[in-house]
């Protein structure tokens, strides 16, 4: 099945203002940018053809291509230049720049893309009918009225988002689902969005395993299952889960009889849950 591109557009109007006006980007560079405001632990900071460096407080995104990349335990945020909000950008995630520009009206217009990792926007309504910021994902569309939000990307494009304030509009494969304030719901590459349901924000984890020989080898498989919105890290690596938030991973038989499975919520509860191994 062919992936669409997936994109969080967040368009947020001015209560009040009814005159309508066409958003379509100046076709010149304008002085647009997101600032480096906060860091912790390992983020690289990159522009277009250049070799990444690491991100200090005050590097720009301000052209196209120009991004940031956070290791492990490490994050930033990023103060839109406009102070309309920030973006708080979690481990293990790349945001890229993909777009700037100016509407008629001069609204900011800013388009950003995560193909994978966790980052939570806390935004203003714009003073301009035009402003516009999108947030392309691997999985579907969705709209925001000056929210407040978290949003994961799972390593497969699975995308989950959950609204604190405000509302989404989600939309992929020609259907739209609103996520309000105090909802969650979840799309999946190549399908349409999932209805929204109260926001749980349940880091719970149910698990079990199995053992088996492979090739003469002895293993243990870690079968586990969270809420579907929910993001994993499974003994340092993140990992998939399914339409019902299940997931597995395999091991060899350990020395230390215990694994430890992260669970994270769309906006940023996590719960460390350490597994032993029978």
């Amino acid at each position: 099945m062919h992936l669409r591109a997936f994109t969080i557009a967040t368009l947020l109007i001015l209560l009040g203002l009814s005159q309508s006006a066409t958003v379509n980007p100046l076709p010149v560079r304008v002085d647009r940018w997101l600032a480096v405001q906060q860091l912790s632990g390992a983020v690289a900071y990159y522009r277009k053809g250049k070799k990444a460096q690491t991100a200090r407080i005050g590097d720009r995104l301000e052209l196209v291509g120009d991004g940031i990349k956070t290791a492990q335990s490490s994050g930033a945020m990023l103060q839109v230049d406009t102070n309309i909000g920030q973006v708080l950008v979690l481990e293990n995630t790349a945001l890229t720049l993909t777009k700037v520009g100016r509407a008629p009206d001069n609204g900011r217009i800013t388009y950003l893309q995560v193909d994978q990792g966790q980052v939570r926007l806390k935004l203003r309504r714009f003073t301009h009918r035009g402003s516009k910021l999108e947030i392309q994902t691997p999985a579907g569309i969705s709209g925001v009225r000056g929210t407040e939000f978290g949003l994961i990307v799972q390593p497969q494009g699975k995308t989950s988002i959950a609204t604190l304030t405000g509302s989404v509009l989600t939309t992929a494969r020609g259907q739209s689902i609103p996520v309000n304030a105090g909802s969650q719901n979840f799309t999946i590459p190549g399908e349409p969005p999932t209805p929204s349901v109260p926001l749980r924000e349940d880091t719970s984890l149910r698990s079990r395993f199995l053992f088996m020989i492979e090739g003469g080898v002895r293993k243990v498989r870690l079968v586990g299952q969270v809420d579907p919105v929910n993001a994993v890290i499974v003994a340092g690596v993140p990992t998939a889960t399914d339409r019902n938030g299940q997931f597995s991973a395999v091991f060899l038989v350990p020395s230390k009889l215990r694994i430890d499975v992260i669970v994270i919520t769309p906006l940023g509860k996590r719960q460390v849950h350490e597994l032993s191994i029978p």
